[in-house]
């Protein structure tokens, strides 16, 4: 990276004010943005999808318990996989144990993956986490929500992340959010991936504030740094 601008505590201040008004700007914008999406139109789920649980098996609206709204993390976990995604991994990390948080405003958070329930629990006890992990490997509900593409093709023609394009991948993640109605139906009223997913990230966030940032330009690919909670050497 190129030499650092050393100044004077003056020109820094100076230099801070005039990013802050910047990052203000940001901020009423993503204001904005939010609320354009808490706006969005619903669409009804009429698919009667069954998930395999701790607790038999379940349909949507039971993922939901006793909360009007559901959170779901597309975590990607093949089939045939015998670990879960290192990068999904990452982002599980910093979701861990918001549930009682979410739950406070009447929303529920569960992470969805293909991969049998058994596989699921393994790995998830492996490295310590406690949210709620299912299993759609019984039905069509990663398919239909953009993340998992059988056979690396996609005959739905919509593409990952709204694209179009073909994938190239079986499994990959996404954010999905549901609202049960009054009358007890079920709304999809919005999924995120790719990118959309780095707000997610506090690790990501807390080095955006930094000096070096994320520094993965000289990477053969973002993430590559990424490694298993329990994969890092000691010193890591």
């Amino acid at each position: 990276m190129p030499s650092p601008q050393i100044v004077s505590r003056e020109d820094w201040l100076k230099a801070r004010k005039d990013l802050l008004a910047r990052e203000k700007d940001f901020t009423r914008e993503r204001d904005r943005l939010s609320a354009a999406r808490r706006a969005l139109p619903l669409v009804l789920v009429e698919e009667d999808y069954a998930f395999d649980t701790r607790n038999g098996r379940k349909g949507l609206s039971d993922l939901f318990g006793p909360h009007r709204q559901l959170v779901v993390y597309h975590f990607m976990f093949g089939r045939d996989w015998e670990e879960g995604c290192p990068s999904c991994s990452f982002w599980a990390d910093n979701y861990e144990k918001l549930d009682v948080h979410l739950a406070a405003r009447v929303t529920a958070l569960v992470t969805i993956s293909t991969a049998p329930l058994e596989k699921l629990e393994v790995y998830r006890k492996r490295m310590g986490w406690t949210f709620n992990w299912v299993s759609s490997g019984a039905s069509s509900f990663n398919n239909d929500f953009g993340v998992s593409f059988p056979d690396r093709e996609d005959p739905s023609g919509r593409g990952y992340n709204y694209s179009g394009q073909p994938v190239g991948m079986e499994e990959l993640p996404g954010v999905s959010t549901f609202v049960k109605l009054d009358d007890g139906r079920i709304a999809h009223n919005y999924s995120t991936y790719g990118r959309g997913l780095d707000i997610l990230n506090m690790a990501y966030n807390l080095l955006d504030l930094t000096h070096l940032g994320r520094h993965e330009e000289d990477l053969p690919y973002a993430q590559a740094w990424v490694k298993r909670r329990d994969q890092y050497g000691v010193n890591g």
